[in-house]
């Protein structure tokens, strides 16, 4: 007797593990939704219905901003969402037009728009982007999972182990594992299971610690007022502290603080005005004094600035790679962090379209184009940080340091000269690589000096500094207790 017809099933679903369901964690499953029938992401813990704090993310209350280069490469993942982020309640703030900050040679100018950034709470942001990834319907998060093992061997991984929200253990099959579980990533110890090699690592650690209040703004300020940001300095021998406040949803201000190693700010909110008025400049301080304090203050240490060099790994297994904080973490003072997971995701993004996602080698070409994302930040963030009193890890050069002086020079530059302001805010967003900064035209420039004389405070406006010197808001009433 012949065996019953059965129809042709057609080629096997293409599968992809997501480990992580942070901002890292949807942009990649957004990614891979273009190539994969079914998206699996695996999360430790429940994940926010709305915009609020997510368990395990510590750095959260803190002041987050994503500069125009993390927004385009999110834009590209996600179309739309930057519309969709304004009208949560984010702002989309011009630069230099719209910061007024001290940098370590002086105050920046506001001069005409040239960038921006994107300024919110990070609950906030965070929330936007999921709501939207999640409504692929190729996209499945498995909350309350924890990631046991990787399948496979040292030559490919097929999949993960994980332990499921019941307790019990399943393997998840897939064409491509990737790791955005952030900076406590157990990748190498998981990899090494597998009998690959170890990833070298670097680290640098100046000792930052964060301090962060949310404050409801002054009744007088609009929703245009500017960021107020005082950078510290490197190269003076004492710990750098720093100010900052970002206008956020809601009409309220999110105020950091930070200290270096030996100059760290508390969870005090005693002392957290008079830190602000003691860093290099009182401004900070004298806004928040007339601002109604609307949280206590938590504060942040976990600030080292850590790679992994998974691209230069020998033997790398194809179907894993690593993006986000599991590659680099920097100083968040920088504000690099999530612009540099959003073009890393984009990098892998392109490399699947290129070769597919299931070609031999496609994981080695992705992991080294995900490194090349975090280049510019890494160079940026150990550039700086290594030369502060107390920092850790590998020691300045000769070469760092002529770069060092090269770096000091463009910025005094641009406190009076457009151009060099231009071209240290293309590095800064993240819109241009490091190398930029050597044109012929910008180093001219800077042989030349910065042409006006620099500005003696801080450049509000008049009418900037009226309004945000009204009284305190008053507390809302409720009607019926009138």
């Amino acid at each position: 007797m012949s065996e019953p017809h059965r129809p042709d099933a057609g080629p096997a679903p293409r599968r992809a593990v997501v480990v992580g369901g942070g901002l890292a964690g949807m942009l990649a499953a957004a990614a891979l939704a273009e190539f994969a029938d079914e998206i699996t992401v695996v999360e430790r813990d429940s994940l926010p219905a709305g915009p609020e704090p997510r368990k395990h993310l510590p750095q959260a209350g803190h002041a987050h901003i994503l500069w125009c280069g993390g927004v385009e490469a999110i834009e590209s993942l996600l179309p739309g969402v930057t519309a969709r982020w304004l009208a949560a309640g984010a702002r989309r703030i011009p630069l230099p037009t719209g910061m007024v900050g001290l940098s370590p040679q002086g105050w920046y100018r506001r001069w005409t728009e040239t960038h921006y950034l994107i300024a919110c709470s990070r609950d906030l942001l965070d929330w936007v982007v999921r709501e939207q990834v999640l409504t692929q319907p190729r996209i499945t998060v498995l909350e309350h999972t924890k990631l046991l093992a990787l399948e496979g061997s040292s030559a490919r991984v097929t999949g993960v182990r994980v332990r499921t929200s019941e307790g019990g253990e399943r393997v998840l099959a897939a064409d491509l594992v990737v790791d955005c579980s952030g900076r406590g990533t157990r990748a190498p110890e998981l990899l090494r299971a597998l009998g690959v090699g170890a990833a070298h690592e670097d680290q640098v650690d100046a000792g930052l610690v964060y301090a962060s209040r949310l404050f409801r703004a002054p009744r007088g300020t609009s929703a245009e007022f500017p960021i107020v940001n005082v950078q510290s300095n490197a190269r003076e021998q004492r710990p750098g502290q720093a100010a900052i406040v970002l206008p956020v949803e809601d009409g309220r201000w999110l105020v950091t603080l930070s200290g270096t190693r030996g100059g760290q700010p508390t969870k005090a909110a005693d002392s957290f005005e008079a830190f602000a008025r003691g860093v290099r400049h009182p401004i900070v301080g004298e806004l928040i004094s007339r601002a109604e304090p609307l949280s206590d203050v938590v504060t942040f240490g976990n600030t080292a600035n850590r790679r992994r060099y998974f691209e230069k790994v020998a033997g790398w297994p194809d179907g894993f790679v690593a993006v986000g904080d599991s590659v680099a973490t920097f100083n968040p003072v920088y504000g690099h962090g999530m612009s540099v997971a959003a073009q890393g995701v984009r990098a892998l993004r392109d490399q699947i379209r290129k070769h597919g996602l299931t070609s031999a080698g496609l994981a080695r070409r992705a992991q080294r184009a995900v490194s090349k994302s975090a280049g510019t930040a890494w160079d940026l963030a150990t550039g700086q940080d290594i030369f502060y009193p107390g920092a850790t890890g590998k020691q300045p050069g000769a070469v760092d340091r002529l770069l060092g002086r090269y770096v000091d020079r463009l910025m005094l530059t641009s406190t009076g000269n457009f151009l060099v302001t231009t071209a240290l805010t293309d590095v800064m967003t993240l819109s241009a690589p490091l190398t930029s900064l050597v044109r012929p035209r910008v180093v001219l420039a800077a042989l030349r000096g910065p042409g006006l004389p620099r500005l003696p405070g801080p450049p509000l406006t008049d009418e900037e500094l009226h309004r945000a010197e009204e009284p305190r808001s008053e507390p809302e009433t409720d009607p019926a207790d009138a």
